[in-house]
């Protein structure tokens, strides 16, 4: 994809392309921060970034419609991401993911070359975006949510009944994280809503955060705005922590 050039006019599609970006962070934590920070708007297809000198700072950001990429636009445009504000355009060429979904696609002379020295064993790979993008609706609840007393592991006996939540209090409770969390993508993400003052990840144990806002209505409002949202496959868990 070719950067988009000053003056230019480009259409409103699915395929956002972001530049400004620190360069000094990793290629990997880069796409899951934008990743994380994105899927609040919707469904990411996938989240384009490489460590050429030529595509330092930039990344390509492809959501399933282009209602979700508009939106993402119009709230992420300036968003402070690494110290930097990103600056957020419509990309100006069609993502490749994209193209295969409308039939569109037409494979580059190199890869078409490739392709044919690939023969039957090329197509019979699937490709790990479509892949993604087919995962079973069914599944999309299952992380982070609390099991029925039924299924709820037992202690001899007894089933193991949750404790009861803590009052509502300023600081908040994150699980269900994936391990390669950094603080700095729960920043982003919870920096959205006002009153943010500091966010603690615990090493001895992964997967778990303490949010802190200045007081109790805001910690509320972010929330409800956060609970259940999706750090690549995993839905946050978000109570009131426990003073």
């Amino acid at each position: 994809m070719a950067e988009i050039s000053q003056g230019e006019e480009i259409s409103p599609n699915m395929t956002l392309y972001i530049n400004n970006l620190n360069e000094k962070i990793k290629i990997d934590q880069l796409k899951k921060s934008l990743h994380a920070v994105f899927s609040q708007f919707g469904k990411i297809l996938d989240v384009l970034a490489f460590k050429t000198l030529k595509h330092k700072g930039q990344a390509w950001v492809i959501f399933e419609d282009v209602n979700s990429a508009t939106n993402a636009l119009r709230r992420m445009q300036g968003f402070p991401f690494y110290d930097k504000e990103m600056r957020i355009q419509y990309a100006k060429t069609k993502s490749d993911i994209v193209a295969k979904a409308d039939g569109t696609f037409v494979p580059r002379e190199k890869r078409k070359r490739h392709e044919e020295k690939g023969g039957k064993k090329r197509k019979e790979q699937v490709d790990p975006n479509q892949a993604a993008a087919g995962l079973n609706p069914a599944y999309a609840g299952a992380y982070g949510a609390t099991p029925p007393l039924s299924q709820l592991p037992y202690l001899g006996a007894r089933p193991i009944v949750p404790e009861a939540p803590a009052p509502p209090n300023n600081i908040l409770f994150i699980q269900n994280l994936p391990h390669d969390t950094t603080p700095m993508m729960l920043q982003m993400l919870f920096n959205q809503y006002p009153g943010l003052k500091d966010v603690r990840m615990v090493e001895a144990k992964p997967g778990i955060a303490f949010v802190e806002y200045e007081n109790e209505m805001q910690s509320t409002v972010a929330m409800q705005a956060l609970q259940g949202f999706k750090i690549q496959q995993n839905q946050m868990l978000i109570t009131y922590a426990k003073k």
